[in-house]
């Protein structure tokens, strides 16, 4: 069995599991950590949408929407699906889904106090 984290003499496989894990949920936090990427996260969880969508409300430049979007997809947190011209946008990664959720129920939702 691993021992557990705050126990002496952590188990070097545990810990390996844990850097890596590490790393990917600060490449998450650093995505939401910028306004523009964590507005662009919180659309899409509502629905998938393409870049002229997203543009309109967030009131944002294509072209700053479109560099968003690349640096989001490249760290895997969204997808693209291509219909002819048109690119549709969705979130990829459950765990940013899961946390957004989250974020929407503290700071969106009903009983949210701002």
């Amino acid at each position: 069995m691993n021992a557990p984290i705050g126990a002496a003499g952590v188990d070097p496989a545990l810990l390996s599991a844990l850097r890596h894990k590490a790393g990917a949920a600060s490449v998450l936090l650093k995505a939401l950590g910028h306004p523009n990427r964590l507005l662009l996260l919180c659309l899409l969880v509502e629905q998938e949408r393409s870049v002229g969508e997203l543009e309109g409300l967030l009131g944002l430049r294509q072209a700053n929407v479109s560099q968003q979007l690349a640096k989001l997809r490249a760290e895997g947190l969204v997808g693209a699906r291509r219909d002819g011209k048109s690119v549709t946008y969705f979130i990829a990664d459950p765990a940013a889904r899961r946390i957004l959720m989250v974020l929407y129920d503290i700071y969106c939702g009903p009983e949210s106090s701002g």
